[in-house]
């Protein structure tokens, strides 16, 4: 079963971690997933910012 990565620095989706690690966020289990990347970090940082604030 394929892994997908979403590389930060092409903004690309990528089967099987074909770059550098440093560049990758994953794995995810569906290309789909991958595609919404950065949407879960950002929610994922407001999250926590909003319990820093507690």
């Amino acid at each position: 079963m394929p892994q997908y990565w979403y590389n930060v620095k092409t903004h690309q989706v990528e089967e099987d971690a074909q770059s550098d690690w440093t560049q990758l966020i994953g794995p995810y289990q569906t290309r789909e997933e991958a595609e919404h990347a950065l949407e879960k970090v950002r929610q994922r940082n407001e999250s926590w910012e909003a319990g820093d604030e507690d």
